[in-house]
This record gives structure tokens, sequence and C-alpha cells, in this order.
């Protein structure tokens, strides 16, 4: 079975290494001039899956918006993450669950099992319950091609107090989080499939990311701050795994089809130019 660090690995090849938000927040909603409903969330999300699907290698549902409009919403979700890959882009689901034991197992088969509707390549973890916690999305993954990425190194600045502490064995938080999901892609080829979030603004931290063997997740692009340029300072040698990450900035284009492609074009030959 082809793995998911092989499937991400050649889809970024084909399409190139840009992954977009689809975060139907209630202002962008009404930047499109739609109502925020869910009859706006369905026009929204159906749109930017119509304009990029077919294009970009990774599109990236924030649950959270969805969930908002409860039921109806999940529907929608479930409608954009099947709708997506169908047009062959790979479904990153961030979620940001974390938990222990048979809740953590819960979570990973919502999101990572083929026979629930929620289905998605890869998810979003937190390890703040500890790396270990993340064992069954670590496992249902495995079993059925799928990836996990697991927060390191956010960009928001609460998270350094807890990312950058440090512990008995002398290294951060973050670099440990970091060490254990390099030991478990040790000698995957051409990519291991757990990854890290690390953001693209954070500049340089003095973190080591030089074993992680995975794809590197880096949100905070566009409207957050962050440009293509940072991403050198960021992530240095292992500027080779990285996926750049965009939402706004290429979502506010719309709402039209054509000026979505655009944009996401845009931002997609920055980001070639900066990856080298």
């Amino acid at each position: 079975m082809e793995t998911f660090g092989e499937r991400l690995h050649a889809t970024v090849a084909e399409r190139g290494p840009l992954c977009v938000g689809i975060d139907p927040h209630a202002a962008l909603l009404a930047r499109w001039g739609l109502s925020d409903d869910i009859a706006g969330l369905e026009r929204f999300a159906r749109t930017v899956v119509d304009a990029l699907a077919d294009r970009v290698a990774v599109l990236k549902p924030q649950s959270a918006f969805f969930e908002r409009f409860g039921s109806r919403g999940v529907a929608v979700l479930e409608s954009t993450i099947r709708q997506s890959r169908e047009a062959g882009a790979i479904v990153l689901l961030d979620v940001k669950r974390g938990d222990i034991g048979s809740t953590m197992a819960a979570y990973a088969d919502a999101y990572l099992n083929p026979a629930s509707t929620l289905r998605a390549d890869a998810i979003t973890v937190s390890p703040y319950l500890g790396v270990g916690s993340l064992q069954p999305a670590f496992d249902l993954a495995a079993a059925h091609s799928g990836g996990v990425f697991v927060l390191a190194l956010t960009s928001n600045p609460e998270g350094a107090a807890v990312q950058h502490a440090v512990g008995a064995s002398g290294k951060t938080v973050a670099q440990t989080v970091i060490d254990e999901i390099s030991q478990v892609n040790a000698g995957a080829k051409p990519l291991g499939s757990l990854g890290l979030v690390v953001g693209a603004t954070i500049g340089r931290t003095g973190h080591d990311l030089s074993a992680v063997n995975g794809p590197l997740l880096a949100p905070g692009l566009g409207a957050q701050g962050g440009t293509p340029d940072d991403l050198r300072a960021v992530f240095g040698e292992s500027l080779h795994n990285v996926l750049p990450s965009y939402s706004r900035e290429v979502l506010a284009a719309g709402p039209e089809i054509a000026d979505l492609r655009a944009a996401s074009d845009r931002v997609l030959a920055g980001v070639r130019a900066a990856l080298g």
C-alpha cells in the first residue's frame, strides 16, 4: 500500500508545494457577499473546491468553521472532504485533536478510518498530553495510508511559553516532540507520513528539524504576516520538506473561481521561488 508520505510527495511534485486552508469564518463569508448560515457555508465551500481541488496539492478545511453550524455544517464538511479528494487534492483536516486512550482512538476512527464519512487523508493533532498519547492516530493512519501532523512550533505568541519550556532532559518541549516524530519517520522514503506544524513567522528559534524526514506544514503565510522569504530562516536545511500553507491570502480573492485560481497561482509562484 502506498504510504501517505509517498502520496504527498508525488502530489506536491505534480501540483507544486502549496496547501490552501478552507476557513469559512463569518468575516470571509461577508466579504464574499454570502450569508453567515448553512447556505452561505455550502456556497463558499463548493466554490473553493470547484476552483482549487483539481490544481492545489493540499486543501486544509478548518473543522471548527463547519462545526459551528451544527450537524448540517458537519454534513457540508463531509461533502467538502469527499469532493476535494475525488478531484485529486490531498485533504488535511485541521482538527487539532489530542486526548488519551480510547478517546484518542475514537478521534482517529472519526477522521482516519476509511469507513467514516469524515475520513480525510491526514489530520492535525496536539501533543500536549504526550506524544505517546497520539499513538492510536499514528497506528490507524499507518494502517490506512493516512498522515498525521503534530503541532510543534506554532506562530501564536502564547505557544512559546509551553513549546520553548525546557524539560528534565535539557531539551525544549518542542524539540522533544520533533525528536519523537523524527524517530518514527526514520528510514522512510521518500518521506515519512508523520508531519509537524511549524509556523512560518517564528523566525530562528534554534530548534533542529534536520532529522524529521517528514512534511513540515508552515501556516502563517500571507494575511498572518509570513512571507515566502521567511521560510528559509525558519527551516534552514529542511526547506525541501516544507509545505507552505495559505488561507485568507487566497480565499479573499473570491468569490469568482478565476480570481481564486489566479491567487493560488500567484502564491505558488512565490513559494516555488523561495523553496528553490
